[in-house]
């Protein structure tokens, strides 16, 4: 349920951010934390969301690509986005190597992570802030 996020961040080399990593392996709370600090030191970064209608139309997998920036060259997590004329860097678990794919995996994750608040205070029966929308057995329940 709910929106594909996607991001991009671009940031100095030698740029050094203490506890980033795959948003997956932070806590909630200090994903909010580092949402904001990513964003003040990055050079640029973007957010793309792509909704639920052309998630159904085009499926997950593409419109998690139409959810990324398109910059001049992309190191991605482990993908490499179809017919593309852009340069492309896949890494094995990027966001574990990469401070710019773990920063991005944050941005991702904390924008998607309040879009499904939001979604909750609408649909409360759906409780959509235990779970976000994920495949858990609550969700499908």
């Amino acid at each position: 349920a709910g929106p594909v996020v996607a991001s991009v961040v671009v940031f100095e080399k030698g740029t050094k951010i203490p506890y980033i990593n795959d948003s997956k392996k932070l806590s909630e709370a200090k994903r909010e934390e580092l949402f904001d600090i990513i964003k003040e030191q990055a050079l640029d970064y973007g957010i793309g969301i792509v909704d639920n209608e052309e998630i159904d139309e085009y499926n997950i997998l593409n419109a998690t690509y139409m959810a990324m920036n398109k910059p001049d060259y992309l190191l991605l997590d482990a993908v490499t986005i179809p017919d593309l004329d852009i340069k492309q860097f896949p890494i094995i678990k990027g966001d574990a190597k990469s401070i710019s794919i773990a920063g991005a995996s944050i941005l991702a994750k904390v924008t998607r992570d309040r879009l499904m608040y939001k979604y909750d205070e609408i649909y409360p029966q759906y409780g959509f802030k235990h779970h976000k929308g994920y495949g858990t057995k609550e969700h499908y329940e």
